[in-house]
């Protein structure tokens, strides 16, 4: 251990008010810029390329998610176990997870983007591709052959700096993304205007940029700024390693591997339930400008999960019980908060539509209505969902993956999903009833979470002075 031993004395001892700040804000900063790098394309495209370049880029999106769910499968279960080693003390454990982090990202690339090149169009199909215009189709198939080859540097990425959150190193983190971001967002207008390309342009804007952010993120390790070293004889697969960190990982997986379900699975039906091409076109796109305008509010919930999780695993690791609980009070409070800001901003006229005119051009009216409309409707009930987030990052931070993946495929595996496919067999508007699928879901999650995070309270409350759990 090197100079962040300061770090991780002040998780044990720290106010943990002080330290949420502290390890949210960094991380709420770096997860915000990476979500923008689809943000940005899906402003610059859509004022600059049109409706038929916003779905296509939308339509791409299933599969840049169905990637990107690998990323917290190693990421978030090797940090939240580097935090519990790190609270115990265990250095040669903690470089171990560090290599095996880089050795399974590089392994899931080499058989997962070959795969997907193959079968691009087919996957495409799948994501309603086909039932689109052809100008929308023609953008998802150019941006996905383009940006599939950056997907390695966006896993090491966004692995690495997960590691370095766990261990203290908030702020490292947030500058590997700062990097990334930057160049995306000075490269998109020269690529997409400048040169002319596009939605290609984005695409290769992307890749430019996520390479800038796994060159800094290996910077930090190799100038020894890191608690934890990398060393190249580390990095391997360790067995008595993988079932605990995939484990604790896999409740992130699912989720974001149900995301792009969900997401492939409203596109499926907008093309299914929609009268002609046009129609289904012009509600794919609105679908960007959701996940687009989701993108922004929902950061800020996220950030402050994962500014609790090297919290909660620390504490939990050195079995100081009292910590935790207060961390999961203050937690559910600033949550609450943050999804309450989240609804007033989708929700509260005129917010929806301003929204909606980032994404879409002025020459758009009517796409501008409808965006705006469906924003509205999906994220009504968006306010009752903290307890849910909550719980997940907690349960995942303190090594409970079975309740944690539990929590995380409830709104969406066990609820939204089928909503999408049997609500507009019963209403005769098919496309609120596929958008009412949301705000239903969310009710539902958020009922059934309450239980098991009450009941682990008061565990906490019963045994916060004692040595060990129960």
């Amino acid at each position: 251990m090197r100079g962040s031993a300061a770090s991780l004395d002040e998780l044990a001892t720290g106010g943990i008010g002080r330290l949420l700040f502290k390890y949210s804000w960094p991380a709420l900063v770096a997860m915000s810029l990476n979500a923008l790098y689809a943000v940005v394309d899906r402003v610059f495209i859509g004022h600059g390329c049109g409706v038929d370049a916003m779905a296509g880029l939308q339509l791409a999106m299933p599969v840049v998610m169905f990637l990107a769910s690998f990323g917290p499968l190693v990421g978030v279960g090797h940090a939240a176990v580097l935090s519990i080693k790190l609270g115990e003390g265990d250095v040669e454990t903690c470089e171990k997870l560090v290599g095996q982090t880089v050795a399974l990202k590089v392994a899931i690339y080499a058989v997962l983007v070959p795969a997907l090149y193959l079968f691009l169009d087919v996957v495409l199909g799948w994501c309603g591709a086909d039932e689109v215009t052809p100008g929308a189709r023609e953008a998802a198939r150019t941006y996905l052959r383009i940006v599939l080859a950056s997907q390695l540097f966006l896993h090491l990425a966004f692995g690495l700096s997960a590691l370095q959150r766990a261990e203290g190193g908030a702020v490292r983190s947030m500058v590997c993304m700062a990097v990334g971001f930057g160049a995306n967002l000075v490269l998109d207008p020269i690529f997409i205007f400048g040169l002319g390309l596009g939605v290609a342009g984005a695409a290769w804007a992307t890749n430019v940029a996520m390479a800038a952010s796994a060159l800094c993120a290996f910077a930090f390790y190799w100038r020894g700024r890191t608690a934890v070293r990398l060393r190249l004889s580390r990095v391997r697969l360790y067995p008595r390693l993988l079932p605990r960190t995939l484990a604790i990982g896999l409740a992130p997986f699912l989720q974001q591997l149900m995301t792009s379900l969900i997401a492939a699975s409203l596109q499926y039906a907008f093309a299914k339930w929609m009268p002609d091409e046009d129609a289904r076109t012009a509600e794919i796109a609105s679908l960007g400008v959701f996940n687009g305008a989701l993108i922004l509010v929902i950061m800020p919930v996220l950030g402050c999960q994962q500014g609790l999780q090297p919290i909660f695993g620390y504490n939990w690791g050195a079995r100081n019980f009292r910590r935790v609980l207060t961390a999961l009070k203050l937690g559910f409070l600033t949550t609450t908060a943050l999804t309450v800001v989240a609804f007033t901003v989708q929700v509260v006229p005129p917010f929806p539509t301003l929204i909606a005119r980032m994404f879409v051009s002025s020459d758009s009216p009517g796409l501008i209505a409808l965006a705006a409309h469906d924003l509205a409707l999906s994220n009504c009930m968006i306010w009752c969902i903290s307890v849910n987030v909550l719980a997940t990052t907690y349960f995942q931070s303190i090594g409970r993956p079975v309740v944690a993946i539990a929590l995380s495929m409830l709104r969406q595996g066990v609820v939204l999903l089928p909503m999408i496919w049997l609500l507009p067999h019963f209403l005769e508007d098919k496309a609120f009833a596929i958008w009412l699928s949301m705000p239903v879901s969310d009710v539902v999650c958020q009922l059934a979470t309450i239980p098991p995070i009450l009941l682990h309270a008061r565990f906490l409350a019963r045994v916060r002075s004692r040595g060990v759990p129960s």
